[in-house]
């Protein structure tokens, strides 16, 4: 039940997020599409009420249930800007805004763009713990929620590896040209 669950409220994300931006812009609606596009999280709340009833009920926490909360985490950290990337690209394809602003290759701007996501990714695995946590308390018996204290661990290697392949490699590249830069000018 509740693997059709996530679905449904993966699907009903983006059903809300579409029909949020044709409300907006295709039927020139803006305060419906604002609503449309407000109810996208709205799935995630029932998400979470659906895991923790089921936990409630006695079942053995899974690895379902721990994937609901790191969906919830996403959400929370990423779903927002998530929206609003869609919002610029459907206004540019459909109602003559300015295009999507890229992502830096290189440089500074770069450096900031990784240390920004960094920042949403450690909110993420925040709200991701924080809620495995509550489920870990609502079970209120460790042997049924072992799939949950797991993720706790895995969602922290997580948040590693973004590090890793995040912003320390786009600090490193920075700091090397830095460095150059000033053995050139002492040099001179």
């Amino acid at each position: 039940m509740l693997i059709a669950a996530i679905v449904v409220c993966e699907v009903a994300f983006w059903v809300f997020l579409v029909a949020g931006l044709i409300g907006r812009y295709l039927l020139h609606r803006p305060r419906l599409g604002l609503v449309l596009l407000a109810a996208s999280p709205v799935a995630d709340v029932i998400l979470l009420g659906l895991t923790a009833f089921d936990l409630q009920r006695g079942a053995v926490a899974t690895q379902v249930h721990a994937i609901a909360a790191l969906y919830l985490g996403f959400a929370v950290a990423f779903g927002h800007r998530l929206v609003e990337a869609a919002d610029r690209r459907f206004a540019h394809r459909f109602a003559g805004g300015p295009p999507p602003v890229r992502v830096p290759r290189t440089g500074p701007e770069r450096v900031a763009y990784e240390w920004r996501e960094f920042r949403r990714a450690v909110l993420a695995w925040a709200v991701s713990c924080a809620v495995l946590g509550a489920l870990i308390l609502l079970i209120g018996d460790l042997q049924r929620a072992q799939a949950l204290l797991a993720y706790l661990g895995v969602v922290s290697v997580v948040l590693i590896i973004w590090l890793v392949t995040g912003p320390l490699p786009a600090v490193l590249p920075a700091a090397r040209h830095n460095e150059i830069g000033h053995q050139r000018e002492e040099e001179t």
